[in-house]
Protein backbone atom coordinates (compact mmCIF):
# COMPACT_ATOMS: atom_id res chain seq x y z
CA UNK A 1 0.00 0.00 0.00
CA UNK A 2 1.27 3.60 -1.17
CA UNK A 3 2.74 5.60 2.29
CA UNK A 4 0.30 8.36 0.74
CA UNK A 5 -2.96 6.40 1.40
CA UNK A 6 -1.72 4.73 5.12
CA UNK A 7 -0.15 8.52 5.76
CA UNK A 8 -4.12 9.77 5.05
CA UNK A 9 -5.42 7.74 7.26
CA UNK A 10 -3.00 8.58 9.81
CA UNK A 11 -3.89 12.11 9.11
CA UNK A 12 -7.62 11.37 10.06
CA UNK A 13 -7.19 9.35 12.97
CA UNK A 14 -4.94 12.41 14.54
CA UNK A 15 -6.58 15.10 13.76
CA UNK A 16 -10.11 13.93 14.08
CA UNK A 17 -10.11 11.65 17.30
CA UNK A 18 -5.96 12.81 18.93
CA UNK A 19 -2.89 11.58 18.69
CA UNK A 20 -3.49 9.19 21.56
CA UNK A 21 -5.61 6.97 19.92
CA UNK A 22 -3.36 6.87 16.72
CA UNK A 23 -0.89 5.70 19.64
CA UNK A 24 -2.99 2.84 20.80
CA UNK A 25 -3.92 1.83 17.11
CA UNK A 26 -0.34 1.68 15.83
CA UNK A 27 0.32 -0.17 19.05
CA UNK A 28 -2.22 -2.46 18.65
CA UNK A 29 -1.72 -3.48 14.92
CA UNK A 30 1.83 -4.36 16.40
CA UNK A 31 3.54 -1.89 13.47
CA UNK A 32 6.68 -1.32 15.52
CA UNK A 33 6.25 2.58 14.73
CA UNK A 34 3.72 5.11 14.49
CA UNK A 35 4.64 7.59 12.07
CA UNK A 36 4.32 6.33 7.78
CA UNK A 37 5.96 8.23 5.53
CA UNK A 38 4.24 9.62 2.48
CA UNK A 39 6.77 7.99 -0.65
CA UNK A 40 7.27 4.88 1.12
CA UNK A 41 5.42 1.38 0.20
CA UNK A 42 3.58 -0.62 2.92
CA UNK A 43 2.46 -4.23 2.78
CA UNK A 44 -1.16 -4.26 2.38
CA UNK A 45 -1.46 -6.50 5.81
CA UNK A 46 0.21 -3.28 7.75
CA UNK A 47 -2.88 -1.21 6.55
CA UNK A 48 -5.31 -4.15 7.00
CA UNK A 49 -4.08 -4.55 10.49
CA UNK A 50 -4.40 -0.62 11.23
CA UNK A 51 -8.03 -0.68 9.96
CA UNK A 52 -8.93 -3.76 12.04
CA UNK A 53 -7.36 -2.05 15.24
CA UNK A 54 -9.43 1.17 14.23
CA UNK A 55 -12.50 -0.13 14.41
CA UNK A 56 -11.48 -1.53 17.90
CA UNK A 57 -10.13 1.46 19.49
CA UNK A 58 -13.29 3.36 17.94
CA UNK A 59 -15.91 0.74 17.91
CA UNK A 60 -17.07 2.03 14.73
CA UNK A 61 -17.84 -0.40 11.99
CA UNK A 62 -14.82 0.16 9.00
CA UNK A 63 -17.30 1.34 6.38
CA UNK A 64 -18.45 4.11 8.25
CA UNK A 65 -14.87 5.27 9.05
CA UNK A 66 -13.88 4.77 5.41
CA UNK A 67 -16.64 6.91 4.27
CA UNK A 68 -16.00 9.64 7.33
CA UNK A 69 -12.02 9.19 5.78
CA UNK A 70 -13.09 10.21 2.16
CA UNK A 71 -14.99 13.18 3.47
CA UNK A 72 -12.24 14.14 5.40
CA UNK A 73 -9.75 14.23 2.38
CA UNK A 74 -11.85 16.94 1.02
CA UNK A 75 -13.40 19.27 4.01
CA UNK A 76 -10.45 19.19 6.44
CA UNK A 77 -8.26 22.42 5.47
CA UNK A 78 -5.21 20.52 6.57
CA UNK A 79 -5.58 18.47 3.37
CA UNK A 80 -6.55 20.87 0.66
CA UNK A 81 -4.91 19.45 -1.89
CA UNK A 82 -7.18 16.51 -2.85
CA UNK A 83 -10.23 18.96 -3.18
CA UNK A 84 -8.09 21.28 -5.13
CA UNK A 85 -7.06 18.56 -7.49
CA UNK A 86 -11.23 17.39 -7.59
CA UNK A 87 -12.37 20.83 -7.71
CA UNK A 88 -10.19 21.02 -11.19
CA UNK A 89 -12.52 18.73 -12.71
CA UNK A 90 -15.42 21.19 -13.30
CA UNK A 91 -17.45 24.27 -12.65
CA UNK A 92 -20.62 22.03 -11.43
CA UNK A 93 -21.16 19.02 -10.07
CA UNK A 94 -22.25 17.02 -12.93
CA UNK A 95 -18.63 18.42 -14.57
CA UNK A 96 -17.13 16.97 -11.30
CA UNK A 97 -18.52 13.42 -11.78
CA UNK A 98 -17.98 13.27 -15.88
CA UNK A 99 -14.43 14.00 -14.57
CA UNK A 100 -13.81 10.84 -12.09
CA UNK A 101 -13.10 8.62 -14.87
CA UNK A 102 -9.44 10.67 -15.16
CA UNK A 103 -9.10 10.99 -11.33
CA UNK A 104 -6.41 7.92 -11.25
CA UNK A 105 -4.52 8.95 -14.28
CA UNK A 106 -4.55 12.39 -12.94
CA UNK A 107 -3.44 11.07 -9.65
CA UNK A 108 -0.37 8.61 -11.41
CA UNK A 109 0.73 11.87 -12.90
CA UNK A 110 1.12 13.76 -9.80
CA UNK A 111 2.53 10.87 -7.89
CA UNK A 112 4.17 7.95 -10.49
CA UNK A 113 3.69 5.27 -8.62
CA UNK A 114 0.16 5.94 -7.16
CA UNK A 115 -2.31 3.51 -8.06
CA UNK A 116 -5.89 3.96 -7.84
CA UNK A 117 -7.96 1.65 -9.92
CA UNK A 118 -10.50 2.55 -12.51
CA UNK A 119 -13.62 4.57 -12.58
CA UNK A 120 -16.42 4.30 -14.86
CA UNK A 121 -19.15 7.17 -14.48
CA UNK A 122 -22.37 5.65 -16.24
CA UNK A 123 -24.71 8.48 -16.84
CA UNK A 124 -28.26 7.09 -16.75
CA UNK A 125 -30.61 9.82 -16.77
CA UNK A 126 -29.74 13.57 -16.64
CA UNK A 127 -29.86 13.25 -12.61
CA UNK A 128 -29.02 9.59 -11.94
CA UNK A 129 -25.93 8.59 -12.41
CA UNK A 130 -23.83 4.92 -11.92
CA UNK A 131 -20.01 4.82 -10.30
CA UNK A 132 -18.46 1.96 -11.02
CA UNK A 133 -15.28 1.68 -8.64
CA UNK A 134 -12.62 -1.01 -9.43
CA UNK A 135 -11.07 -3.90 -7.14
CA UNK A 136 -8.09 -3.89 -5.94
CA UNK A 137 -7.89 -1.30 -3.19
CA UNK A 138 -9.67 -1.99 0.15
CA UNK A 139 -12.76 0.02 0.62
CA UNK A 140 -12.17 2.69 -2.58
CA UNK A 141 -15.79 2.46 -3.06
CA UNK A 142 -16.08 3.79 0.61
CA UNK A 143 -13.69 6.49 0.67
CA UNK A 144 -15.33 7.40 -3.12
CA UNK A 145 -18.95 7.54 -0.99
CA UNK A 146 -17.33 9.86 1.56
CA UNK A 147 -15.40 11.70 -1.34
CA UNK A 148 -18.81 11.89 -3.11
CA UNK A 149 -20.78 13.27 -0.17
CA UNK A 150 -17.98 16.20 0.64
CA UNK A 151 -17.48 17.32 -2.74
CA UNK A 152 -21.55 17.87 -3.26
CA UNK A 153 -21.47 19.80 -0.38
CA UNK A 154 -18.27 21.96 -1.61
CA UNK A 155 -20.67 22.55 -4.76
CA UNK A 156 -23.71 23.62 -2.84
CA UNK A 157 -25.73 20.22 -4.42
CA UNK A 158 -27.99 18.31 -2.98
CA UNK A 159 -27.48 14.58 -3.96
CA UNK A 160 -28.56 11.09 -2.54
CA UNK A 161 -25.57 8.20 -2.45
CA UNK A 162 -26.60 4.49 -2.15
CA UNK A 163 -23.85 1.89 -2.08
CA UNK A 164 -24.98 -0.80 -3.61
CA UNK A 165 -22.06 -3.55 -2.95
CA UNK A 166 -20.00 -5.74 -5.05
CA UNK A 167 -21.11 -6.78 -8.43
CA UNK A 168 -19.41 -8.17 -11.30
CA UNK A 169 -19.37 -5.48 -13.96
CA UNK A 170 -19.57 -6.77 -17.74
CA UNK A 171 -17.67 -4.26 -19.95
CA UNK A 172 -21.19 -3.83 -22.21
CA UNK A 173 -22.39 -2.21 -18.99
CA UNK A 174 -24.28 -5.29 -17.26
CA UNK A 175 -24.00 -6.04 -13.70
CA UNK A 176 -23.25 -9.60 -12.84
CA UNK A 177 -24.41 -11.32 -9.55
CA UNK A 178 -24.09 -8.92 -6.54
CA UNK A 179 -21.70 -9.95 -4.10
CA UNK A 180 -23.38 -8.20 -0.91
CA UNK A 181 -27.54 -8.27 -0.09
CA UNK A 182 -29.94 -6.10 -1.43
CA UNK A 183 -29.36 -1.95 -2.07
CA UNK A 184 -29.64 -0.06 1.14
CA UNK A 185 -32.06 2.76 1.77
CA UNK A 186 -30.49 6.56 1.76
CA UNK A 187 -27.26 7.19 1.43
CA UNK A 188 -25.88 6.15 4.47
CA UNK A 189 -24.77 2.59 3.09
CA UNK A 190 -24.05 -0.10 5.96
CA UNK A 191 -20.61 -2.74 4.47
CA UNK A 192 -21.98 -5.85 7.10
CA UNK A 193 -23.69 -7.34 3.69
CA UNK A 194 -20.89 -5.89 1.29
CA UNK A 195 -17.56 -6.49 2.06
CA UNK A 196 -14.86 -3.75 0.75
CA UNK A 197 -12.81 -6.82 -0.42
CA UNK A 198 -8.42 -6.47 -1.35
CA UNK A 199 -7.88 -8.62 -4.30
CA UNK A 200 -5.62 -9.33 -7.03
CA UNK A 201 -8.50 -7.84 -9.60
CA UNK A 202 -6.51 -4.77 -9.97
CA UNK A 203 -7.59 -4.24 -13.95
CA UNK A 204 -10.66 -6.20 -14.06
CA UNK A 205 -13.90 -5.32 -13.04
CA UNK A 206 -15.19 -8.32 -10.99
CA UNK A 207 -15.73 -7.69 -7.59
CA UNK A 208 -16.01 -3.87 -8.68
CA UNK A 209 -18.26 -1.46 -5.87
CA UNK A 210 -21.54 0.72 -7.26
CA UNK A 211 -22.43 3.72 -5.96
CA UNK A 212 -25.92 4.94 -7.08
CA UNK A 213 -25.92 8.78 -7.35
CA UNK A 214 -29.00 10.60 -7.61
CA UNK A 215 -28.72 14.31 -8.05
CA UNK A 216 -31.96 16.05 -6.34
CA UNK A 217 -30.70 19.65 -6.77
CA UNK A 218 -27.57 21.17 -8.38
CA UNK A 219 -27.95 24.52 -6.67
CA UNK A 220 -29.80 23.49 -3.52
CA UNK A 221 -27.08 26.06 -1.44
CA UNK A 222 -24.23 27.95 -1.78
CA UNK A 223 -21.09 26.05 -2.03
CA UNK A 224 -17.23 27.02 -0.76
CA UNK A 225 -15.60 29.41 -2.38
CA UNK A 226 -12.51 28.16 -4.71
CA UNK A 227 -10.19 30.01 -6.57
CA UNK A 228 -8.40 28.30 -9.44
CA UNK A 229 -5.61 30.01 -9.16
CA UNK A 230 -4.59 30.42 -5.04
CA UNK A 231 -1.96 28.08 -3.99
CA UNK A 232 -2.95 24.87 -1.88
CA UNK A 233 -2.18 25.73 2.03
Amino acid sequence: MHGLINRAIQSFVTNTYGPDRWLNVTEDADLGFSEFEAMFIYDDSQTDAVLKSLCIELGRPESELLEDLGTYLVSDPKVESLRRLLRFGGETYQDFLHSLDELPERARLAVSDLYLPPMELRELTARQFSLVCGAGLRGYGRVMMGILRAMADDYGALVFLEHNGQHNVHHNGQQGGQTGGPPHKAHEADSDHARDLPGPQAHGQAGAEVISITLVEADFAAGRDFDLGARAG
